[in-house]
């Protein structure tokens, strides 16, 4: 009997040299990744890491895995065919702001609403790192770059709410640099269908420190909310808690001891939607963990018993196939003597 080999990161990272700015928020969530995949029991032959363009599109290089670094915001349509020729694989999807949202947003909204089986990862760093700093669909209103000198108008797409409006059944939000990433990530990964899980990662050249007000270690307390199923909703040292107004229909902030403080549902997609948009003004946190999740079949599934059933009782015939509807036969004309 061969004995089963227990992987370690290392068996994961590849040889390829490690190229982003020095700093960059990909790194840690590249380690987080290599780091977690030992722990989900999955084979490195039936991984696959599918990504587009942008900085954070490199990731496939750096797995020892299979992947295909693809086009500009089609990883989703051929992370679709990878699932749908071989359901046995365990697919992740690795994506940018402006891969997913921007050119990708059509391919995106797709995936999420067919339930496909795999992990989406979307690195958000407000910006288009690869394209020099260009400003990006969340680049946020004010921001100067390039290509806006005088300040974005466009008001930012919010990728939680993107997801949740396409149909997503699994959402969450995590940080590049926090200790809690590898278990959203397991969490993502026990989840059967499209799980979308939004990475804040820090841009250190052309975007940094834009998620500091809530990263930084001075604020992290009081300005992170980490979902815990079943759990109140507390923050700020567990000195705060998150309540729901009835009256005027919003969440407010309360002291810990009160007894309004909100147990987190996961599969309550009302409550879902008030977290993801929970002002970020007014000393609100930001929800971060597991925010929705509500499992139903899966894409690949549905086509595949589609397919069974279609092919119940049948034979294949190839020639019957082709000389099926309109098809006609070109005979050899006679040799001239």
């Amino acid at each position: 009997m061969n004995e089963v080999v227990k992987l370690t990161a290392k068996d994961w990272a590849s040889d390829q040299e490690v190229r982003w700015c020095p700093g960059c928020g990909d790194y840690a969530v590249l380690k987080a990744v290599q780091r977690t995949m030992p722990d989900l029991g999955t084979a490195r032959e039936k991984t696959v890491f599918v990504s587009g363009i942008g900085c954070s599109s490199r990731f496939p290089y750096y797995m020892a895995s299979y992947g295909f670094h693809t086009i500009h915001g089609r990883a989703p349509a051929v992370a679709t065919g990878v699932k749908l020729a071989n359901p046995e694989l365990d697919v992740w999807i690795i994506t940018g702001d402006g891969d997913a949202l921007s050119i990708g947003g059509n391919h995106t909204m797709h995936l999420l609403r067919r339930n496909l089986d795999c992990q989406l990862l979307l690195f958000n760093n407000e910006i288009y790192g690869l394209t020099k700093g260009q400003y990006s669909p969340t680049s946020r209103i004010g921001t100067r770059t390039p290509s806006t000198p005088f300040g974005s108008v466009d008001r930012p797409a919010n990728p939680c709410s993107f997801a949740l409006g396409a149909g997503a059944r699994f959402i969450a939000r995590a940080i590049d640099v926090h200790k809690s990433l590898p278990d959203v990530l397991k969490d993502a990964h026990g989840h059967r269908g499209a799980s979308f899980v939004e990475i804040f990662q820090n841009c250190v050249v052309y975007n940094d420190d834009v998620f500091a007000s809530f990263t930084a270690k001075e604020f992290a307390a009081d300005r992170q909310l980490w979902l815990t199923q079943g759990e109140k909703m507390l923050f700020g040292g567990g000195t705060k808690g998150i309540s729901f107004d009835r009256e005027r229909m919003v969440l407010t902030i309360v002291d810990a001891a009160d007894s309004g403080v909100l147990v987190h549902d996961r599969k309550n997609r009302t409550l879902a939607q008030l977290l993801i948009e929970m002002p970020a003004t007014a000393g609100f946190p930001v929800a971060l963990g597991v925010i929705y999740e509500d499992p139903a079949p899966t894409f690949e599934s549905a086509v595949l018993d589609q397919n069974r059933t279609i092919a119940a009782g049948k034979k294949p015939d190839l020639q019957a196939l082709v000389a099926k509807g309109q098809s006609w036969q070109v005979e050899k004309e006679p040799r001239a003597e």
